[in-house]
């Protein structure tokens, strides 16, 4: 089981409509699969979405940090030393989704290792997870009609609104429509990617305090320390921190700050093995929990699945595990299926999927 080679493999597969919402815009994923190779022909696979305009991360970077900056310090390791190739990925910092797809293509070639699902090396808590959909900026009109195509085709009836446009009534009366369409058929609940001020996200919580809404997420930056802290106190629904709680250490001091009151657990941004330490933490703090998704393809989605469904906490809520659905196409062979409202993780060993060699072929950029 010992590790023998890394690889980052970019490709790019285009979304059928762009992806729009406070912090940026997304048509293409242009992502990276990161393959971990071992000494008994094992291969252990996740993938790598870059979001520059969140993180800081590229294409090009995340090949380039893989492969000349942390392959080198974990070939020769075993799979099971998975503290030791954490302690040594933490010597460079940021590059997190770069991180976690490796340290998840390690878990992936783990769990093949020993013929077992990831998501029962975890904790194997269910087999399943309800799946809550992001529905991007349009207007009400648009984003009612895709919320009943995904209630209709999938069975899909909790709904994250991205919001975050000025003035705030553009997306205060998307939310309205969502709900005096679907009464209470459909959860909801709304995402600001830090695009309000503390006072706007104020006055849009207040337009919509009779919507019935699940949740608030990151409506104003988290650098907006007093004002931050001003909103959350007068929230009467949780306030989900996402991208100002990276690390584990983040997620402390944006709870003891008052800053937020749930959090989002992204395994695209915190891997299996980080992840696991901010779904403990937040049990012990006694914190909601979301899985949230970083515009992730079938692979990435696998991922999330496989760790919200090996937990009590992070399978309560629905985890967004559909944005997929966005893309033209994807690299699995055998591709992921939404039915009833649900994704069902797979019983394979490893994380649980397959990847089509001739798609790879297909979408790679690294070889013309």
């Amino acid at each position: 089981m010992k590790i023998i080679a890394v690889e980052a493999i970019p490709f790019a597969i285009p979304y059928s409509k762009p992806l729009r919402f406070a912090s940026g815009e997304v048509h293409v994923a242009e992502h990276v699969l990161v393959r971990v190779l071992t000494d008994d022909g094992i291969v252990g696979v996740a993938e790598a979405p870059p979001r520059p305009f969140t993180y800081g991360e590229t294409q090009d970077g995340i090949v380039a940090v893989i492969e000349k900056v942390f392959a080198p310090q974990v070939i020769g390791l075993t799979l099971l030393e998975r503290e030791v190739v954490t302690s040594r990925l933490a010597r460079t910092v940021g590059n997190p989704t770069a991180k976690s797809a490796l340290d998840m293509a390690i878990w992936d070639a783990l769990g093949k290792a020993l013929q077992m699902p990831v998501a029962d090396l975890l904790g194997g808590y269910t087999d399943r997870m309800r799946v809550s959909h992001m529905l991007g900026f349009d207007d009400p009109a648009t984003m009612v009609a895709e919320a009943e195509k995904m209630r209709d085709l999938y069975g899909i009836t909790t709904f994250k609104v991205k919001v975050g446009r000025r003035p705030v009534q553009l997306d205060t009366a998307v939310v309205r429509a969502l709900r005096e369409r679907f009464g209470d058929e459909i959860d909801l609940y709304v995402d600001g990617n830090r695009g309000w001020t503390a006072s706007e996200s104020a006055r849009a919580m207040k337009e919509m305090s009779d919507l019935g809404l699940l949740f608030a997420e990151e409506l104003c930056p988290a650098d907006d320390v007093i004002g931050r802290r001003w909103l959350v106190g007068q929230l009467d629904v949780p306030f989900i921190a996402d991208e100002s709680v990276p690390t584990p250490a983040d997620v402390t001091r944006e709870i003891l700050a008052g800053a937020a009151t749930a959090i989002s657990i992204k395994t695209a941004r915190t891997g299996f093995t980080t992840s696991r330490r901010v779904h403990h933490l937040a049990e012990g703090l006694g914190l909601e929990v979301v899985i949230g998704n970083q515009i992730d393809g079938q692979v990435g989605t696998a991922c999330a699945l496989a760790f919200g469904s090996a937990f009590e906490s992070t399978s309560r809520n629905a985890g967004e595990l559909s944005n997929f659905l966005d893309m033209t196409d994807d690299l699995l062979a055998n591709p992921l299926q939404i039915s009833d409202g649900y994704l069902h993780r797979s019983a394979c060993a490893g994380i649980g999927f397959e990847i089509d060699p001739d798609k790879l072929a297909h979408y790679r950029l690294d070889r013309s």
